[in-house]
């Protein structure tokens, strides 16, 4: 049996440039709850507005060069975590040969991420469908690391009502896409109530991107 459960868990392509290599991240998943916790310590976990006001279910925060924000004003990258008045946290050296080797394994070598924006998802969170824009930098891929309790994965086209695929996401897993499908819509449906020795009920998801630097705020 756990031949075959491995069998359905082999690397997958979910479109053209985008691939699903499941348990990726597992070895390292206990360094970098560790980092997360370190990070976590400097910059805290929050909830962001959206630019219509409504607070969102993700806890998030940063680390790298800027750190994604949003606040009524809208969304955008920020060199200064807003709540602390202090640069984002390094990314660690962890963090980053993760993300360059998933993207590597994925056809798409050279990635060097910007930042790293890591989210906290409890029971009942969820990421509805959106696309990634604000970067400035299409040529390179999203990597997406996936720790903790599982969750339903669903990603589609470059339109919003294009048919959308659902994958289970485990503890370890790594999703990278890009060139044809870098801006695919993509998004998380909510978290299940149920326990992960590691993190107890919480889903933490680590996503990398290259920014252009033209589009750091201070």
């Amino acid at each position: 049996m756990d031949d075959l459960f491995a069998a359905f868990r082999s690397p997958t392509q979910l479109g053209e440039g985008a691939v699903w290599l499941p348990g990726l991240a597992e070895k390292s998943a206990t360094a970098l709850l560790e980092n997360i916790l370190h990070i976590a310590a400097r910059a805290p976990f929050r909830r962001f507005l959206t630019p219509g006001g409504r607070s969102m279910s993700v806890e998030m925060t940063s680390c790298g060069a800027c750190g994604w924000y949003s606040d009524r004003r809208g969304y955008r990258y920020v060199r200064t975590d807003p709540q602390t008045g202090r640069p984002w946290p390094d990314m660690p050296p962890l963090f980053c040969q993760l993300a360059q080797d998933a993207a590597g394994r994925a056809g798409f070598k050279g990635f060097d991420p910007t930042s790293c924006l890591i989210n906290r998802y409890g029971p009942g969170a969820k990421m509805g469908l959106h696309q990634d824009q604000d970067e400035d930098c299409p040529q390179a891929p999203i990597v997406s690391v996936s720790l903790g309790v599982p969750a339903r994965f669903a990603f589609g086209g470059l339109k919003r009502n294009d048919p959308v695929r659902q994958v289970d996401l485990l503890h370890g897993d790594v999703v990278v896409w890009g060139g044809a499908s870098r801006f695919a819509w993509h998004g998380v449906s909510p978290v299940r109530e149920t326990f992960h020795p590691q993190t107890e009920a919480m889903r933490y998801n680590l996503t990398f991107r290259a920014i252009n630097p033209a589009c750091f705020q201070p």
